[in-house]
């Protein structure tokens, strides 16, 4: 059974402190196995890839068999049924339209000094999408990392994608060929992440990794960062749902177990003011559990972080969400654009009973790869906005360093920084003719 905590009762800020500071993930201390593969792959490149390709996924590659062929995706990808085809092209386009929104608009103007100033937006060169192997291997999440960095302009996408024992997804592959993807390397782990990272023979080193993986990804992700950017080290899956009581019990129990089922470590969290309502929900979960096709997984995420918290009102539940600051945020209350005002942590929200989260996973348009782990406190999902960067533009006329250039080198001065302060004086001595 999850926690059921209720805001009146004299324990419960303890109670909720300890919910918040849970250990969800069994991390291992992976960080010396990572340096070493990251230090072999460097020293050896694809052959430290092959071997360990070998080693943890059971597949005998050589350089030239480090990544698909063209022929080797079209075989793949004709497998895909008609409407497995058809459901992902209608996500495909939908990511694709509301990340094209997301694109930032250059910006040039002239300041009252008669300076120039402004910004341009650039996008990263190469980017290297992973995606996990195996059973959490989604189709997904290829479009959700790939689309973003197309439509921010990514001259080359790269994509690592185990298949240990050699098993392939051609959903995987489609994806990837919807999404615009260059080339698509069987490997995996934290020698793939090196890889990408760093170049070896056959593997063209990226700009910017992004993509969830397993402890050792992470670990790796952490390892690289600084050689390349990355996009977050993100945890188990988590969800918080505010609900006033008038939704059917059962959607909202099928909600909680949408992310439950993801993975043993994932966290489930009921906040409502309706004690009746938090019951029924309890029990339709727990009549789903009987008969869910991942139920031992959803069961144990259920009854290990799994919680109903009972509030005084909806306001309290808003500000226990942002204490929480969730995942996923599904707010099914009568007024969620009201409620939705109140919330400022969360990774994404779905606004109303007819919004699943699920929705967001696939079609809904927004991307699913969130910060977990309460990081939606400082960061934000993917976006476009991953794969540009920014560069400042400034332009002096004589007037305006005439206007604003004594004030520069006063403050070099004030820093002993001679040569900065000179710089300034040198050109300002020019405009006066000499003159200091």
């Amino acid at each position: 059974m999850p926690q059921f905590l209720n805001t009146a009762d004299a324990d419960f800020e303890a109670a909720f402190t300890a919910l918040l500071g849970m250990k969800r993930e069994d991390s291992p201390d992976v960080d010396a196995t990572v340096a070493a593969i990251i230090a072999d792959v460097r020293a050896r490149g694809d052959a430290a890839v092959i071997e360990l390709t070998a080693k943890f996924d059971r597949l005998q590659l050589t350089p030239q068999t480090m990544a698909f062929t063209p022929g080797e995706i079209a075989a793949e990808v004709a497998k895909v049924s008609p409407e497995d085809r058809a459901a992902l092209e209608l996500a495909a386009d939908r990511i694709r339209a509301y990340h094209a929104r997301q694109m930032p608009e250059d910006a040039m103007w002239q300041d009252a000094s008669g300076a120039t100033l402004g910004w341009r937006w650039t996008p990263v060169s190469a980017a290297g999408l992973y995606v996990p192997g195996g059973l959490a291997s989604y189709p997904s999440s290829v479009l959700m990392n790939a689309i973003p960095a197309k439509v921010a302009g990514v001259k080359r996408l790269a994509i690592a994608c185990p298949t240990p024992g050699g098993v392939v997804n051609p959903l995987v592959l489609l994806a990837a060929q919807l999404a615009g993807v260059d080339v698509i390397y069987r490997i995996g782990g934290a020698q793939a992440v090196a890889a990408l990272a760093y170049g070896t023979e056959m593997v063209q080193p990226v700009d910017k990794i992004t993509g969830p993986g397993n402890a050792f990804v992470a670990a790796a992700k952490r390892r690289v960062f600084g050689k390349v950017g990355i996009d977050m080290i993100a945890g188990p899956s988590e969800i918080l749902v505010i609900a006033d009581g008038d939704t059917d019990p059962d959607w909202i129990a099928l909600d909680l177990l949408s992310q439950a089922e993801h993975d043993e470590s994932a966290q489930s969290i009921l906040v409502t003011p309706d004690a009746g309502f938090a019951s029924a929900v309890a029990r339709a979960v727990e009549k789903r559990l009987e008969t869910l096709e991942r139920r031992v997984i959803a069961g144990a995420s259920w009854r290990d972080f799994g919680a109903v918290i009972v509030t005084r009102d909806l306001d309290e539940a808003a500000a226990l969400s942002n204490r929480v600051a969730p995942e996923h945020l599904e707010l099914c209350v009568a007024d969620p654009d009201a409620l939705a005002e109140k919330i400022t942590h969360a990774g994404a929200i779905f606004l109303g009973g007819w919004t699943p989260e699920a929705i967001g996973d696939y079609v809904g348009g927004p991307n699913h790869v969130l910060p977990t782990a309460r990081s939606a406190r400082f960061s934000s999902g993917l976006s476009v906005m991953d794969f540009v960067k920014r560069t400042t533009l400034a332009k002096m006329t004589p007037a305006a360093l005439a206007a604003i250039g004594p004030a520069a080198e006063r403050l070099a001065i004030s820093e002993s920084l001679e040569a900065h302060g000179l710089s300034v004086r040198a050109r300002l001595d020019r405009l006066n003719g000499g003159q200091s």
